[in-house]
């Protein structure tokens, strides 16, 4: 309505200014009259400037509004009572749009407000930072977690622990990290994880902060009881034969007269020392593997070609006997995806992961295992080696990687512990996801 009613008065106006342009010219030169030439003239001249004054006054308007939006200022409003009608009905539209834009305004105060209060209540460390480190947003989670308040610069994190800064300085988007320091509370053992995104064409990292301290100790406390458990069973199931065979070698002899020992006595004796023998030898091999599991030397990391390791690995493999019935391919998106790695560590664990998937397809007639390096969703390194032998129960799911564990006769059970420690050291994890009866996958994130 607005509109139609400036119009209306612009062209009026252009209208009348075109008939006294016409008025004047023919006065001028048709009549040659120069007074009425004189008082029309003046006429047009101050129907230019009513016209100019007009376009300013409605250009000031529009720019008063413009420039109360752009500071903030939802108090303007325009007078609707002037004298000039196309005027109140612009002023009308701009004070509708005005409420309009403070009524948007007032909803997105509420959200912002109702979002501030979540936040401020959720036990999850949250903390918004640029690229310069200016921090835009941090809960009162995050500053009880890093014990520090106020919260507006990352540097400030040096402030309470060298280490707990260089980690929030090195987390990349999209990887997790866990830092311990000694706080004002006592130590703190955090989970950082960080995610990227861009607003007003700015960079921004939010890191969520997680206190896993007591996650951990249970974690902790739970692995020790199993790992506990099975030294246990491993440990009494030799020695206690060693008991038993040497109380029985010395009952023959403590109850000797001084005579000599008849020959049954003494093949016995024979026998017993040979179990004597073999089970001490056992917990030796046994002693050992433990050994090797908890002395796994930090990882030489250098630039690996993905495809190169899975030839090796396929060759070694199939070097050994009892793959007639097994087929091992491989497949590398991009082909030459290269992963950060330590190469004897990791060939160690790729030989592992393919040796379980040869022993899980033994009884199977057209068993196939397939290696394949990609990237993840997070951009990052990723090796699978699947298999479609008859899966893992979820019995046995929550064991897989107890050290010592193992369904295999022949097995050590620490193939699997080796290989998560090994990912670990890497900065990495090592995933077991399977499907009984159809598929085993083991998944390395680097």
């Amino acid at each position: 309505m607005a509109s139609k009613n400036l119009y209306r008065n612009i062209i009026i106006k252009c209208c009348l200014l075109a008939g006294s342009a016409l008025l004047l010219a023919w006065l001028f030169f048709e009549q040659q009259s120069l007074v009425p030439g004189i008082f029309v003239a003046i006429v047009f001249v101050i129907q230019i400037a009513e016209l100019i004054h007009f376009l300013n006054r409605t250009n000031r308007q529009i720019a008063f509004f413009f420039d109360a939006i752009q500071n903030d200022d939802s108090t303007l409003r325009f007078p609707e009572t002037t004298a000039t009608k196309s005027l109140n009905d612009l002023n009308s539209s701009l004070n509708r749009m005005n409420e309009q834009i403070k009524s948007v305004k007032f909803e997105l105060q509420e959200q912002e407000q109702y979002f501030k209060t979540i936040l401020e209540h959720v036990s999850v460390g949250i903390i918004v930072y640029n690229e310069k480190g200016n921090i835009f947003l941090s809960n009162s989670a995050a500053r009880n977690l890093l014990d520090y308040e106020p919260l507006t610069h990352i540097n400030q994190l040096m402030r309470v622990d060298k280490n707990l800064f260089a980690a929030f300085k090195d987390l990349q988007p999209g990887n997790r990290k866990m830092v311990s320091f000694s706080g004002k509370k006592g130590m703190r053992q955090l989970s950082l994880k960080s995610t990227l995104f861009k607003t007003s064409g700015e960079n921004l990292h939010l890191v969520a902060v997680q206190d896993i301290k007591s996650e951990l100790e249970t974690k902790e406390l739970e692995s020790w009881i199993k790992l506990i458990r099975v030294l246990t069973h491993e440990i009494m199931n030799s020695v206690a034969p060693i008991t038993s065979l040497s109380e029985t070698i010395l009952g023959y002899y403590k109850n000797n007269d001084g005579t000599m020992p008849s020959e049954k006595i003494i093949g016995n004796t024979i026998k017993g020392l040979e179990v004597i023998n073999e089970r001490g030898a056992g917990l030796i091999s046994f002693v050992e593997n433990y050994r090797k599991f908890t002395r796994i030397p930090p990882p030489e990391k250098k630039m690996l070609i993905v495809g190169q390791l899975f030839d090796n690995t396929i060759t070694l493999i199939n070097m050994e006997a009892g793959n007639e019935k097994i087929t091992i391919s491989h497949e590398v998106n991009p082909p030459d995806l290269e992963v950060l790695a330590d190469k004897k560590q990791i060939s160690q664990v790729l030989i592992n992961l393919v040796k379980n998937a040869k022993e899980a397809l033994k009884d199977s007639r057209d068993g196939k295992i397939t290696l394949t390096g990609e990237n993840n969703r997070n951009g990052r390194p990723q090796i699978t080696v699947a298999d479609n032998g008859p899966g893992i129960s979820s019995d046995l799911m929550d064991k897989i990687f107890v050290p010592f564990f193992t369904t295999r006769e022949s097995g050590t059970g620490i193939g699997l512990s080796i290989s998560r420690q090994i990912m670990l050291l890497h900065g990495g994890s090592l995933k077991i996801i399977s499907k009984p009866g159809e598929t085993t996958q083991a998944i390395l994130e680097f």
